[in-house]
């Protein structure tokens, strides 16, 4: 009995902060503490706002970029690993893995002063090969392309992590069968190995989508000009949280349980047994 109530206590902490953001996001009044009746004239206000919505192409494109590029960089990766064995596959293994331990403020410093590193010695040398009648060169900044870097960079660890678990359970013999078949490697890959691990790369492609567009730490550090939602809200809730930062918080934590049940689902109907013909 008294660890159900434990188990309660635990989960009401958890989330009943987040219940009373989806609460108060329906407030018809003007104050995020003080309700007063059920309204979506807030959800009204976010879509209308222009700033926010900005914010949230950033957000959708960056995410989107960046969970296609760690889904093909992580798979390839995942299928690479497979050929080293010993010392050297634990080496890599305990790079993935950090990759994945490490705070994400480690990671969006480490980032920064790396790319602020790179442009020095860059952006001279472009300058220096830039043809004068293409008129000034072009200056390498943080913007989108940094910020879709550094989140591919995090989230490709856990498309290895998915992909590779995956190809633990995957049935090898289908693979020996197509090569004794005389099927191209390209072919096996596309035919008989894609097929297979194709719901743990999906899952992988929500999930990298999920943290790319929930992530605050690591834009906050390599986004340069660019604004994100997460950085947007940020910088809204200085000037007092509204019953508009509770609606944007609201289709934010939809969208990415959304994302993450049809991950999980993904991967559990790849695992589930074929039913038997009798």
């Amino acid at each position: 009995m008294g660890m159900r109530i434990y188990a309660i206590v635990i989960y009401l902490f958890l989330y009943l902060p987040i219940g009373i953001i989806v609460l108060f996001s329906f407030n018809a009044g003007r104050h995020a503490s003080d309700f007063h009746g059920f309204s979506v004239k807030w959800y009204g206000k976010v879509l209308s706002n222009p700033f926010a919505m900005d914010a949230l192409t950033t957000s959708l494109t960056v995410a989107f970029v960046t969970a296609l590029l760690a889904s093909v960089f992580g798979t390839m990766a995942a299928l690479g690993l497979q050929q080293f064995k010993g010392r050297l596959r634990v080496l890599f293994d305990a790079a993935i893995y950090i990759a994945i331990m490490i705070p994400g403020i480690v990671i969006g410093i480490a980032t920064l002063i790396a790319l602020v590193t790179a442009f020095g010695y860059l952006n001279p040398a472009l300058a220096a090969a830039w043809p004068e009648w293409l008129g000034d060169a072009p200056r390498l900044k943080m913007g989108r392309v940094s910020l879709i870097a550094a989140h591919t960079m995090f989230t490709m660890a856990l498309v290895i992590v998915i992909v590779r678990a995956r190809i633990a359970g995957m049935d090898r013999t289908l693979i020996e069968a197509s090569a004794d078949l005389y099927a191209t490697p390209m072919g096996t890959f596309r035919q008989v190995t894609l097929p297979q691990i194709f719901p743990a790369v999906l899952a992988g492609f929500l999930l990298s989508f999920t943290f790319s567009f929930d992530d605050f730490i690591i834009a906050f550090f390599v986004a340069g000009s660019e604004t994100t939602l997460p950085i947007y809200v940020f910088s809204s809730i200085r000037r007092g949280v509204t019953p508009e930062i509770n609606a944007i918080g609201t289709m934010v934590l939809a969208v990415s349980l959304s994302l993450l049940i049809a991950a999980q689902v993904m991967l559990r109907r790849r695992d589930r047994p074929a039913p038997t013909e009798s």
